[in-house]
């Protein structure tokens, strides 16, 4: 790979000064991610490690946009209709991609301005240093096409603080830079003007700066802002998502009577069923989770269910093939959810299970 690393395509990764920088390059489609995108930042990633002379790696989205809006899920949808196989190819590559990002040796700064969601996600919210901006509308929005959060989602909302992120899963809800950064999505919250004089100077750090360098050079940038409007129902939050059953958070919200509390059952009453409780559960068993990986296996296993199931492509033939916004899910209530059903979803898969390089 040469400075002009893969320089033309969907995906351009080169050599700046001292930084490797990986652009998503599908403005049309907000950058969202396909196979071979995620195979390619993967080669990048492999030169960037190895050459002594880059300090520091830095994704960005091409367009104003934004990073990324996810994965592509026509292309998943086409291939879950015939029986195929992208699934298993796709999420298994990008979840061991987000795992590598998780632990990569040098500093990856990811600017996270404009629309991030759901592969978007796993691409930057594993990063060591996450930029955010007045322009960020980061979310997980999957239980609305009968999915769930994954690319490591179930590890980072259970690491947000209270009920914060068992409300952002289970909702799909937007964040705002600064909740992000209250959500443990993100780091600092750097003006959209001020990113290119940031970019500048990331392709100038010495070799072999340090993380705490990063972190020092970005502060530099920052507004300082940790708490967005979420933050501030974090009380209430936590009080109605404390439950570890989806029939128990309804009727908290049910009883509560608030306008928030009516405006998220409006926004429940939305996703999918199965999508919620195999949500609720995979979020309640990624709190007890000694790592990423271990969560990225336990979220393989769901979503080759999903992959399968009915739901998943009503959802997304309502939301993005014909647009009519209107699922008809399977069930069509929570309470008919049973325990086999989310069983399914949390079994070992043999042959097929996860495995890190």
């Amino acid at each position: 790979m040469t400075d002009a690393a893969i320089a033309d395509g969907d995906l351009i990764a080169r050599k700046e000064g001292t930084a490797g920088i990986i652009r998503l390059n599908r403005p049309k489609a907000i950058n969202a991610v396909t196979l071979e995108m995620f195979h390619d930042i993967d080669k990048a990633l492999d030169v960037f490690e190895a050459d002594p002379d880059i300090a520091v790696i830095v994704l960005e989205g091409a367009g104003e946009r934004g990073l990324c809006a996810g994965g592509d899920i026509r292309a998943l949808w086409e291939s879950s209709k015939v029986k195929g196989d992208l699934g298993k190819i796709l999420w298994r590559d990008e979840y061991i991609l987000n795992a590598r990002i998780k632990k990569f040796p040098k500093p990856y700064v990811a600017f996270m301005n404009g629309i991030v969601m759901g592969g978007g996600v796993g691409l930057s919210a594993h990063s060591s240093h996450r930029v955010v901006t007045e322009k960020t509308k980061l979310a997980m929005p999957e239980v609305g096409l009968g999915f769930f959060p994954d690319v490591g989602g179930t590890w980072l909302l259970s690491h947000s603080p209270g009920e914060i992120g068992t409300y952002f899963g289970l909702t799909g809800q937007t964040m705002n830079g600064p909740d992000a950064i209250h959500a443990k999505f993100a780091d600092a919250v750097v003006p959209s003007s001020k990113l290119p004089a940031l970019r500048e100077a990331l392709t100038k750090v010495a070799s072999g700066t340090t993380a705490a360098d990063v972190r020092k050079l970005i502060d530099g940038f920052s507004t300082g802002e940790t708490a967005g409007p979420v933050a501030v129902q974090q009380a209430k939050i936590d009080a109605l998502f404390s439950h570890d059953r989806m029939e128990d958070i309804i009727a908290a919200l049910q009883r509560d009577g608030s306008d928030f509390a009516q405006a998220t059952l409006k926004t429940l009453n939305e996703k999918s069923p199965r999508g919620m409780v195999v949500t609720l559960k995979l979020l309640r068993l990624a709190r007890s989770a000694r790592s990423l990986e271990e969560c990225l296996v336990r979220e393989y296993r769901a979503a080759l269910e999903v992959f399968a199931s009915d739901d998943f492509r009503e959802g997304v033939r309502a939301a993005v093939i014909d647009k009519d916004r209107n699922p008809r899910w399977s069930p069509p209530r929570i309470e008919d959810v049973t325990p086999e059903m989310v069983a399914a979803y949390l079994a070992e898969i043999g042959a097929d299970e996860l495995r890190f390089p």
